[in-house]
């Protein structure tokens, strides 16, 4: 197969790969760019494991073949933290508990984050809903559910103490 050169906006950084056609998101970003907070779950869809942030939405990087990719801005779990400073979600997922084994966490973080770009103060229906789309396998929701409640809080303290 003829290789295809793309070029994505990973963690604000550019970057350029010749990858096999069939190759899908999850794969590009574990295998070839060494991002491994992204996991590998279902392959199907089903379980949410590898969500990320493409162009600013949610979806499941297992489903996205990689082609498809050339041109967007793509956010993992590793470019939560900025300069060293935990995101305010990595700080109450880790502060209440909020991980157990882990594997679900990094799609958590990406959802808890898609959900209060879009909503800053979302009800407990709106994180319940933001976070259906993964699968926890210890069934740690209610922690997680917190965090984001929590993480909100201290993102809507830190723009009043900006003056926004």
């Amino acid at each position: 197969m003829t290789k295809v050169k793309i070029e994505i906006e990973v963690n604000g950084k550019k970057r350029v790969s010749e990858i096999e056609p069939d190759q899908m998101l999850v794969d590009l970003l574990r295998e070839d760019l060494g991002l491994t907070g992204t996991k590998v779950g279902c392959r199907e869809g089903e379980c949410g494991v590898c969500s990320i942030l493409l162009n600013g939405k949610i979806v499941t990087s297992c489903l996205v073949p990689a082609v498809k990719a050339d041109g967007a801005t793509i956010t993992t779990v590793e470019g939560l933290e900025k300069e060293g400073q935990l995101h305010p979600l990595q700080r109450e997922f880790v502060a209440l508990g909020a991980v157990q084994c882990g594997f679900c966490t990094p799609a958590m973080l990406l959802a808890g984050k898609n959900l209060l770009d879009h909503i800053p103060k979302p009800t407990l229906e709106e994180i319940q809903m933001a976070v259906s789309g993964v699968l926890c396998r210890c069934t740690g929701y209610r922690k997680i559910v917190q965090a984001i409640q929590s993480a909100s809080q201290s993102l809507e303290k830190q723009e009043g103490s900006d003056g926004k």
